[in-house]
């Protein structure tokens, strides 16, 4: 199943609402880079479990 990370979920002085979604292990890398990149964040091994728990299961879209 995919995952998702939504910046909207996770209130922040940005207002971010970037949405990344795919599979688990990429969706933590964007996620991870996104968050040293505009959020400031250090990418260390407590960051990456973090927002591990953070993803959530993609909620499939009716076509």
């Amino acid at each position: 199943m995919r995952k998702v990370m939504d910046c909207r979920e996770y209130p922040s002085e940005s207002h971010c609402t970037l949405t990344i979604a795919g599979e688990e292990e990429e969706v933590l890398r964007a996620a991870t880079s996104h968050a040293v990149a505009v959020h400031g964040h250090e990418d260390t091994p407590e960051l990456r479990a973090s927002m591990r728990g953070l993803l959530t299961d993609e909620v499939p879209q009716n076509a």
